[in-house]
């Protein structure tokens, strides 16, 4: 484990501080992951539990997901995601490298105090590292201000086909 990973960072509110996701915490950011999707009103059809620890497992493990959270006396309050990707070279992003970010979430008594957006700061910072020339959000209602507050701009174009 790097010691960055075990460093908490403290920000201007004193009792809040901020780490990286470690497998130490993942059944519990699983489980605020799944809170999430039902506050968003996402149907469960199935125990998405296996499914995303084992995707987050792999993930984590090649590099390819990077998540921070936000902790209030060492209970997990808030999450962030990046999910790295590669596409071909395109004018838009003439790395390839996309950005996919999820999983963000503040627990409601915490809301509007900044964590989302110093969380959203830091999973940028490493797209910004990894080489990512674009990322990507499908945000719910709530998170609209706060993406584009931060730069973020509506893509029209975007479609999407469930297999």
């Amino acid at each position: 484990m790097r010691e960055s990973e075990e460093k908490r960072e403290h920000s201007a509110d004193q009792s809040i501080s901020y780490q990286k996701l470690t497998t130490r915490e993942l059944e519990t950011f699983i489980q605020m992951r799944i809170q999430q999707l039902r506050e968003e009103g996402a149907r469960e059809e199935m125990d998405l539990g296996p499914a995303l620890r084992d995707y987050y497992q792999r993930h984590m493990a090649d590099g390819t997901f990077v998540s921070y959270l936000a902790l209030d006396e060492g209970r997990i309050i808030g999450t962030s995601g990046m999910s790295f990707v590669e596409k071909p070279p395109y004018f838009g992003c003439p790395s390839g490298k996309i950005g996919l970010l999820s999983s963000m979430y503040t627990d409601p008594s915490y809301r509007r105090r900044g964590i989302a957006r110093e969380l959203l700061r830091r999973v940028m910072e490493e797209a910004r590292a990894y080489g990512c020339g674009t990322v990507q959000i499908t945000a719910s209602d709530m998170g609209v201000l706060l993406y584009r507050d931060f730069g973020f701009v509506k893509n029209g174009n975007f479609m999407q086909y469930r297999l």
